[in-house]
């Protein structure tokens, strides 16, 4: 059976394996979407915290015998206490001024962070098997695909939505939105303002830090490795419209998909594809496909 000429079971494929790259490019532009969206920082040092959580999961497991499971909740841990003095130290100084200030900072700590760890461990890839438990492949008809991506997806799927629900349907969400917009009205009800902010921030990182424990058993394990994925997740944003929870989501999804579909019918554009949406979604509506006009 062909679908345009190409049989279905390769479009099928690629489309599948384009929602695991989709489910990557979701979970790090909703860190990414709540970050800038709550606290208008544009957080450039999104990749390399991202890198940190699959680096310290290798770590965790070839120094410490720490294995997958475990290290699926101590690294977002971690990653979010470094977030924490990320704010405390540096952040919290630059909250009243222009956007550009916050994303050359966050730009300076990629630069320290990766350049220690590539001091530390090299250039090089860590290799990283998935867990036993998640080993093997299911036959779908069309393919075998990797039980671990199987999981991937499901993770992130869960966390996104979930992320979605505590930010728009509950009360600590509407503190929340309403601490950005109006600090003086919250705090007037008894909220500490500045450790919310404080807790957003490491949240929004906590979650690149899951992302980068998912991706330790898919991509090398390298203190470069958040480097290229950075790029095409701040487009991701863009084009969902910076600050949206749920464009960040479905954007992420479409566009890994997109990717995978463009991989079969024109494998040469695959790599810019998502970068051709963002000029043309920004010709058309400037603040993006989920984002509100100003």
């Amino acid at each position: 059976m062909q679908l345009f000429d190409i049989p279905a079971s390769v479009l099928l494929s690629q489309l599948l394996l384009g929602l695991v790259n989709g489910s990557f490019y979701a979970i790090l532009s909703l860190g990414l979407a709540v970050i800038f969206g709550l606290l208008h920082v544009i957080n450039f040092a999104h990749g390399a915290l991202f890198m940190l959580g699959a680096v310290l999961t290798w770590v965790g497991l070839n120094q410490f015998g720490i294995n997958y499971w475990a290290m699926l909740v101590i690294a977002p841990l971690l990653v979010g206490v470094f977030g924490v003095a990320i704010e405390r130290l540096l952040l919290r100084w630059i909250y009243k001024l222009d956007h550009l200030y916050g994303m050359l900072l966050t730009l300076g700590v990629t630069l320290v962070l990766e350049g220690v760890l590539r001091a530390i461990y090299g250039a090089s890839g860590l290799p990283y098997s998935p867990p036993p438990a998640l080993q093997g492949a299911t036959q779908l008809g069309f393919m075998f695909l990797p039980n671990y991506r199987i999981w991937v997806v499901v993770a992130s799927l869960a966390v996104c939505f979930g992320t979605w629900f505590l930010i728009e349907r509950t009360r600590l969400g509407a503190y929340l939105r309403a601490g950005t917009e109006n600090p003086r009205l919250v705090e007037a009800f008894g909220v500490n303002v500045p450790l919310m902010v404080m807790l957003t921030y490491a949240f929004g990182v906590a979650l690149a830090g899951f992302a980068g424990v998912l991706a330790a058993p898919v991509m090398q394990v390298s203190p470069l490795m958040g480097q290229n994925l950075i790029i095409v997740v701040f487009a991701v944003v863009v084009i969902g419209g910076m600050g949206s929870i749920m464009g960040s989501i479905l954007t992420g999804l479409g566009l890994g998909v997109l990717e995978g579909l463009t991989k079969v019918v024109y494998p040469e554009a695959s790599a810019t594809v998502v970068f051709v949406v963002m000029v043309v979604v920004l010709l058309l509506r400037p603040a993006g496909l989920f984002g509100k006009e100003r």
